[in-house]
């Protein structure tokens, strides 16, 4: 799946195909988050998940531009995907 059709997809879909798809790379604290880094056939996708409220936020595509990538930066070598 491209990243312009996960986009679109609802939400409780990218949670599935990510659970399916995806291999777990990271963990970080974002506020009030914890966000897991997947890596999902060509990108890297960020899952927020709300741990006071049990429940998964939203999931993005990781902005290689966003600030949380300083903290994926010290923990990890992130790949160059296609």
């Amino acid at each position: 799946m491209e990243a312009g059709k996960f986009k679109q997809l609802p939400l409780k879909d990218q949670i599935q195909w990510v659970w399916l798809e995806g291999e777990f790379v990271m963990d970080i604290r974002y506020y009030n988050f914890k966000v897991n880094l997947y890596l999902v056939r060509d990108f890297y996708i960020e899952v927020f998940y709300h741990h006071k409220e049990d429940r998964v936020e939203k999931i993005e595509i990781l902005d290689r531009d966003s600030n949380r990538m300083k903290f994926y930066a010290d923990q990890v070598k992130l790949g160059k995907v296609a």
